[in-house]
């Protein structure tokens, strides 16, 4: 336990909050912040990522930001694989790394190593991603899902076709359900020395500040920015493309929606999406719940944060 190496994740839904915390968070604990984000890996992709502003790290180094091209694919493995180098960059400049992000499949793959088999080698992924690009094509793929692993199919949104993807092609390649693999990957321990804070906040109050964020990038020059990016080549076929706010203002784009009812899609399954965030924490382990309506400052979560990392013996500092 003791040759742990620490590990700080601060996490939870969409629009609570989580960025301005960790910039103090890592001027405290003298730590460096890796994104859990599997948007705001692309670059010219700033606005609908809702992604941290240069001026805003304040100095705080920060990885996994603008490092790929919208046009290039971004999954799990390729994630935990990048996310574990610069982990172990961190703490060779003996410094703490922060996890800060929303995505929690991302943050769970690091914090217990969970292995990622096989990759396809016989086309099955692009035939399945054909099926995904036709009109009827996602709810194709999950009626597949719901045949070959129900069991699965139960814990997948349908709408999220990348997941769905990966379960039939584990299955395809693996020959037993995803859900198998996923039992055993959650039975083991983190190899870290970890805190793992969800911050949460009354419903309500999540909700306006999503509403209030997506009007904000809206007149910030949300459309402006799908706009570039569908003269640019890229269509919702692309992994970039299929995030909320950009797959909404292209189907306005493209005339499929007015502009009313592409905001209020956006709004709606961005709500949609917080509601899942946590549902997702609540079934992990080890979570600190940090509910920001308990407190009257960010800088008394901020103390009680401190006072949890002294605690777990993950770093060590004067909290007064």
């Amino acid at each position: 336990m003791m040759n742990r190496k620490p590990l700080v994740i601060l996490t939870g839904p969409t629009a609570v909050g989580k960025t301005a915390l960790s910039i103090e968070l890592a001027k405290k604990i003298d730590g460096e912040i890796v994104s859990a984000d599997s948007m705001q890996v692309y670059r010219n992709m700033d606005i609908g990522t809702a992604k941290i502003k240069p001026e805003e790290m304040q100095g705080i180094p920060h990885h996994l930001i603008d490092i790929l091209e919208p046009e290039e694919p971004f999954h799990v493995a390729e994630f935990k694989k990048l996310a574990k180098e610069a982990v172990n960059e961190i703490h060779a400049r003996g410094k703490i790394p922060i996890l800060t992000g929303g995505t929690g499949f991302y943050i769970q793959a690091l914090l217990y190593d969970i292995s990622f088999d096989a990759e396809d080698d016989d086309g099955y992924r692009e035939f399945l991603q054909e099926i995904a690009a036709k009109e009827d094509g996602p709810d194709e793929l999950y009626r597949m899902l719901q045949e070959a692993d129900a069991r699965s199919a139960e814990t997948i949104h349908k709408n999220n076709v990348k997941r769905v993807i990966r379960a039939l092609e584990y299955l395809h390649i693996n020959g037993e359900p995803i859900s198998v693999h996923n039992e055993r990957e959650q039975k083991k321990t983190t190899p870290y020395q970890a805190a793992y804070f969800v911050l949460t906040m009354d419903r309500a109050a999540l909700y306006e500040r999503i509403e209030k964020r997506i009007d904000e990038m809206l007149g910030s020059g949300l459309i402006e920015e799908v706009k570039a990016l569908k003269e640019r080549g890229l269509t919702t076929e692309y992994v970039s493309m299929q995030g909320l706010g950009y797959k909404e203002i292209y189907a306005y784009l493209t005339g499929e929606l007015s502009l009313e009812e592409a905001v209020y899609r956006l709004k709606r399954d961005t709500r949609h999406f917080a509601k899942r965030q946590l549902t997702w924490f609540r079934r992990e382990r080890d979570v600190i719940w940090i509910n920001k309506d308990a407190y009257d400052s960010e800088a008394a979560i901020l103390a009680d944060m401190l006072a949890i990392l002294k605690e777990k013996g993950i770093c060590s500092w004067k909290t007064d």
